[in-house]
């Protein structure tokens, strides 16, 4: 009977046609997002290829000129090329969130390794300081950092990548946990392993992998803060070019020059959006396997 599976093939898979895999592909909106993590990617290694013109060229009789085909995304106050400026500022903003994601991620591990191994008093405290962290809004925890480190990229990097490990460290306490009562952890105990070793080969990299699927989407979260940071002054210092810097220079020509501050805003969205949609595709094919 054609409707029933054949008995000789493995389950999930009939006779009628290839085996379709859930997530085996990127998908449309993936390949996109791809494109666009290139594209920024392109932009932060060498940025004279998408943007001709220096980021930091004055020219005052050119200043708040609209979009055209020689400035296409107009000029700000000081008559600087706002295309290139924003082409340049890829590199900031793309390097301070992948940085602040590898500081979070690291904090996290730690907190969540020493949460899930340390016994109950290391986990209670440890709960009680991510659970009062969850509590306080994260720009406010990263602007308490600035404030005792001072402004400057690399404190954005520690306070972006500090206000974020709270997450990270709930993510691989609940992995270690899972872990430990898995047959396999059990299985090295009673052979005689070492607690080092029985971590090291057999929680970690059941801990790790949901982390590093989740850190993938906090890449696009921590762009948002690190320009939010740039935004209220406290990032990346002028004139280099940021974009939450740009954004906070455009609010006062948001009348008569909106380009200033519309472009930069759009790089943010964009970019912070397309790492996300990666980060969840690769996550769903992770999961597929």
């Amino acid at each position: 009977m054609s409707g029933l599976p054949d008995p000789r093939l493995p389950a999930g898979r009939s006779s009628g046609g290839p085996e379709r895999r859930p997530g085996g592909t990127l998908g449309a909106a993936g390949w996109a997002a791809a494109a666009v993590v290139v594209l920024a990617v392109v932009a932060a290694v060498a940025p004279a290829l998408l943007g001709g013109a220096h980021p930091l060229a004055v020219h005052p009789e050119d200043a708040l000129l609209p979009p055209s085909w020689a400035h296409p995304f107009g000029t700000d106050e000081s008559g600087r090329d706002v295309l290139a400026r924003v082409v340049a500022g890829t590199r900031a903003s793309l390097v301070v969130g992948l940085a602040a994601t590898v500081v979070g991620t690291v904090a996290g591990t730690v907190l969540g390794l020493a949460a899930g191994v340390g016994g109950r008093i290391v986990d209670a405290v440890i709960g009680r300081v991510t659970e009062v962290a969850f509590a306080l809004p994260l720009l406010l925890v990263a602007l308490v950092v600035i404030a005792v480190t001072g402004p400057g990229p690399v404190p954005a990097v520690l306070a972006v990548g500090f206000a974020t490990a709270p997450g990270y460290a709930r993510i691989v306490r609940a992995s270690v946990l899972a872990a430990r009562g898995s047959q396999v952890v059990e299985t090295a105990v009673l052979l005689g392993r070492s607690p080092a070793s029985t971590l090291v080969r057999h929680v970690l990299p059941r801990a790790l992998w949901p982390l590093v699927a989740v850190g993938t989407l906090g890449v696009g979260q921590a762009v948002v803060w690190a320009s939010a940071l740039s935004y209220l002054g406290v990032g990346t210092p002028p004139p280099a070019p940021e974009w939450g810097a740009m954004l906070a220079d455009g609010r006062t020509y948001l009348q008569t020059a909106p380009w200033m501050s519309t472009f930069p805003g759009l790089a943010i969205v964009v970019l912070a959006t397309a790492v996300t949609v990666l980060g969840r595709a690769v996550r769903r094919r992770g999961t597929a396997r």
